[in-house]
């Protein structure tokens, strides 16, 4: 199996970015592609909408289902998977894209800003997953792929910012878990996470400006990995915290210019958190 064509992609935070770039690249596919994200009206500092995004994923040859809405509440998340599967009669892949970022220490961090990362990075994407699921157990090969990184217990993750790292690695640990849980189920559990800074509006605004964004790499190299490990099948692929050039390189790809800008070389590019 090598595509995605017709099966049925639900993903959270798809306006922009990273869940855009997966989201197109299972288009070209010729996927059916519903996204679940907030953002309905254009933004200042935020590029697109959640209907920008869906004309790119028809744009480039797949369906799209825009719903608008919040993977902080139960209601949202429940009326995006009864439309997608309302429209395209069920779901094949859960991409927990969808996530917050807040790199304070312990002293400086307030409690809404936790709460914004416990609510969407841990709660929100057990959410989803739990309500995708019912229908993922009907599908030939299903998937539910994380947004979350390798679990390196390296102390210097923690030091500084704490209340992130536990966020993200709760993600990583739903992989974990899940994927033991439903392995005989046949569901994969997986998660991806860049080798570098990937351009998005997470690291314009918060990690380094323009300047970081230019020493990083394109979203497309995520939306590629995340493609190579959505068609693998899913009883022989699950439990994997990979990273996406080590799962590109499996693929036979070795020349990764592509996803760099022009003028920048690959000893340029800016290290991600937790590689």
């Amino acid at each position: 199996m090598d595509t995605l064509a017709g099966k049925t992609v639900l993903i959270s935070g798809a306006s922009r970015g990273v869940g855009l770039a997966i989201a197109l690249r299972a288009a070209q596919d010729g996927a059916n592609v519903c996204i679940l994200a907030k953002t309905a009206e254009p933004h200042p500092r935020l590029d697109g909408t959640i209907y920008t995004a869906a004309e790119a994923i028809v744009a480039a040859g797949g369906r799209a289902l825009p719903v608008v809405g919040d993977v902080r509440h139960d209601a949202d998340v429940e009326r995006a998977v009864q439309a997608c599967v309302d429209q395209f009669g069920g779901i094949d892949v859960c991409v927990n894209n969808a996530s917050a970022i807040n790199l304070a220490g312990t002293l400086e961090l307030d409690m809404k800003g936790y709460d914004l990362m416990a609510d969407i990075n841990v709660r929100g994407s057990f959410l989803l997953t739990k309500s995708c699921l019912p229908h993922l157990l009907e599908a030939d090969n299903p998937h539910v792929l994380m947004l979350s990184p390798p679990l390196n217990f390296d102390r210097r993750w923690l030091k500084d910012h704490v209340a992130n790292t536990v966020a993200k690695f709760s993600m990583s640990m739903w992989v974990l878990g899940m994927a033991e849980e439903f392995r005989d189920r046949g569901v994969a559990f997986n998660a991806v996470w860049p080798r570098t800074y990937v351009a998005t509006v997470a690291v314009r605004n918060v990690l380094g400006g323009e300047t970081a964004v230019a020493r990083s790499r394109r979203p497309e190299i995520m939306g590629d990995a995340a493609h190579a490990i959505l068609v693998r099948r899913s009883r022989q692929c699950t439990g994997n915290l990979f990273i996406d050039d080590e799962v590109l390189r499996a693929e036979g790809i070795t020349d990764f210019a592509r996803y760099r800008y022009p003028g920048v070389r690959e000893q340029d590019l800016i290290s991600d958190f937790f590689v």
